[in-house]
């Protein structure tokens, strides 16, 4: 059974950085891309960052370039967020998912693609 265990949110100022971890277990971490997620209060959840199952490949929401960043160590069978300059419109409940299926190429950014999910982490950003 796989399990997914976000931690590192919390209350942050305006400006301020947050490093998020996504502890994994149940399969073989390293063959399956891994992403970020997040949903605010009253809206859909959204696409963070992906990253590939080995690591080399990356994506970002256009929202969060140039100041968040994806990595992952396949040894410690963990992923993480950093997340720097945050903005009080990063406020929200952050997902880590695993991807369904193992290997591929570009790590998908659509949500349906993923079949595992942690439980979330609470992100504050105040202005």
């Amino acid at each position: 059974q796989v399990q997914l265990v976000e931690s590192g949110g919390g209350l942050v100022q305006a400006g301020g950085s947050l490093r998020l971890s996504c502890a994994a277990s149940g399969r073989s971490f390293s063959m399956y891309a891994m992403g970020w997620f997040r949903q605010a209060a009253g809206k859909e959840r959204e696409f963070v960052a992906a990253i590939r199952w080995s690591g080399g490949v990356t994506r970002y929401a256009d929202s969060v370039k140039g100041r968040f960043t994806i990595s992952r160590d396949n040894a410690k069978v963990t992923m993480y967020l950093q997340m720097n300059s945050l903005k009080p419109e990063d406020t929200a409940v952050y997902y880590c998912a695993q991807r369904l299926m193992g290997w591929g190429d570009a790590p998908p950014v659509r949500a349906v693609e993923y079949g595992y999910w942690g439980q979330g982490t609470q992100v504050t950003v105040s202005s």
